[in-house]
């Protein structure tokens, strides 16, 4: 089904069917050339400004979701230290496939010198892709899903968000019990590897029992429905894990209203403002948290570098957390401060 619906899409977008299927995506997670972010600057040397009058282009899901709004704070950030000018735009919501490709193609037709896509879907961007390879312009696809026969790749580890949030329920619930998944949008790979890393997981333990797992499409509304539903069928439900922290605090909401705070732990991804408030409001218990803006920071780096000339490796891997209220002090630090816990972690 998977196939069938890429292909219709692809077929929308003036793709051949054989062409789409052609174009396996790139499994970000363990594709063997990669490279921690960390080891950037020991491998290809200090940072060098590039030429005056360099300009990037970035195009993001939606600006509704903080993560993505913290993801385009990080590549000013980094740009504005180098005086290269920087555009971020991004689709209405996370649904507007169409309307986020027309962006990426136009702001190719604009002479930019390197392009930051995070696509809707795997497929959505592939002609946009297409386009700027064909002009000679990098693409450097940034979290979280991922764009067929990428060149260059910035972001975390996706399976490994859902293999944390499973170590912590296993470790938390010893006697086993019930939990729960809450996913994000069907066909996007960031979804489909964090569902997994946590399924697997908590499936291979054997004492947890999933007993939902549940699409609720990025939405905080729809996280909300689908958790009051699961919770009504299953009232000794131990934890929920949703792969985003709107979502998460959808189910917190839940929760919530079902006066159930003691009882269900909530574990979401991203590392949000919110999340934070609400785990040390005794709430949402953890977040596995991406670091969006020092991400951004670390793509506009990669971004500069492919225009200067380095052979990067095809993945940069970015740093993650989960953050709990043992720890939430600790990666609350901003900056240099922030690496240097990450680096240590």
């Amino acid at each position: 089904m998977k196939y069938i619906a890429t292909c219709l899409f692809a077929a929308a977008l003036g793709v051949s069917a054989a062409h789409a299927q052609q174009l396996a995506p790139l499994n970000s997670d363990t594709e063997p050339d990669r490279m921690d972010w960390s080891q950037l600057e020991a491998e290809f040397g200090p940072f060098k400004a590039p030429a005056g009058g360099t300009k990037v282009g970035g195009v993001s899901k939606t600006l509704i979701n903080e993560y993505w709004r913290s993801l385009g704070e990080g590549y000013k950030a980094f740009a504005d230290r180098y005086n290269v000018d920087v555009v971020y735009q991004a689709a209405q919501d996370e649904g507007d496939q169409l309307g986020q490709l027309a962006m990426a193609e136009n702001l190719i037709t604009q002479g930019y010198d390197a392009l930051l896509f995070s696509p809707q879907t795997d497929v959505n961007l592939q002609p946009a892709l297409e386009a700027a390879t064909a002009k000679g312009i990098p693409v450097v696809n940034v979290n979280d899903a991922v764009i067929p026969q990428v060149a260059h790749y910035v972001g975390n580890v996706q399976k490994d968000n859902g293999v944390r949030a499973a170590n912590w329920m296993i470790n938390k619930y010893p006697e086993g019990g019930k939990v729960a998944v809450i996913e994000g949008q069907p066909g996007v790979f960031a979804a489909g590897q964090r569902t997994a890393g946590f399924s697997e997981t908590i499936n291979a333990d054997g004492r947890l029992e999933i007993v939902a797992s549940v699409p609720a499409n990025w939405s905080r509304e729809q996280a909300f429905n689908a958790a009051s539903t699961i919770l009504q069928q299953h009232p000794d439900l131990k934890g929920f894990y949703a792969n985003n922290d709107g979502m998460a605090l959808g189910v917190v909401e839940a929760v919530k209203s079902m006066g159930k705070l003691d009882q269900v732990a909530v574990i979401g991804t991203d590392g949000i403002s919110d999340a934070y408030a609400s785990i040390r409001a005794g709430e949402l218990t953890g977040t596995i948290d991406s670091f969006p803006v020092l991400t951004g920071e670390i793509a506009m780096e990669v971004a500069l570098r492919l225009v200067n000339g380095d052979d990067l490796p095809r993945v940069i891997a970015t740093p993650q957390a989960l953050i709990t209220k043992d720890n939430i002090d600790v990666y609350s630090a901003k900056g240099d401060a922030l690496r240097k816990a990450l680096l240590e972690q």
